[in-house]
């Protein structure tokens, strides 16, 4: 593991994208304990991921450009229903987030998000192997190590962006206006990143989710 290995992946994490966004909504919405549950969605769903890419499962997956094509329809059509969601009150920023069934709806949300990212396995595929060294004998091991401290790196970071969020809570739940300006800037960035995933080429492909 290198210190240009650690440097590249922090920033690839603070880099803004779905799951931060899902965080941060997460947060205002709900507070810390929300922010904490969303950010562990979206780690749950990194895992299978980068398990594929080690395996070697992701590139048969891209070889099928119908399936790859259909994957990336239903991450589209699922972060217009995010934003759907978060500009009816209904999704993310709903304060009403502490039942049982609502924990589990804020894993499951931020899971679905990297799970239907087909970008995201072609990331591990680009990114990881750079930092692999050409000598070394166990190649999957070492890049399913660097893998988990990237998953690491990424709870991390998105728990950190969601108590900042929840933190700024306090001082924005009591005012309407805020808040439904709060929603709406949401709303539009999902629909944005929606856009993104469904039009953009295969250039920066964990951007338009993770």
């Amino acid at each position: 593991m290198t210190s240009e290995f650690l440097l590249t992946a922090l920033i690839v994490v603070l880099l803004p994208g779905a799951g931060v966004l899902y965080t941060l909504a997460a947060g205002l919405g709900g507070g810390a304990r929300a922010a904490i549950l969303a950010a562990l969605g979206c780690t749950l769903g990194i895992a299978p991921q980068l398990l594929l890419a080690t395996l070697g499962l992701n590139a048969l997956l891209h070889t099928s450009d119908g399936l790859f094509q259909a994957l990336r329809i239903a991450g589209t059509l699922y972060l217009l229903f995010m934003a759907w969601q978060v500009a009816r009150a209904r999704g993310v920023l709903n304060l009403d987030q502490r039942s049982p069934r609502r924990s589990l709806a804020l894993i499951g949300t931020g899971i679905w998000l990297n799970l239907l990212n087909p970008k995201l396995g072609l990331f591990f595929l680009a990114f990881l192997p750079q930092f692999v060294p050409v000598d070394q004998a166990e190649t999957r091991t070492a890049f399913f190590l660097l893998g988990m401290i990237f998953v690491a790196m990424t709870l991390t970071i998105f728990i950190g962006y969601g108590l900042m969020a929840a933190w700024v809570r306090d001082h924005v739940i009591g005012r309407p206006r805020v808040m439904a300006l709060i929603r709406a800037s949401f709303a539009i960035t999902f629909v944005l990143l929606a856009l993104r995933l469904g039009f953009d080429s295969l250039a920066g492909p964990a951007l338009a989710m993770r």
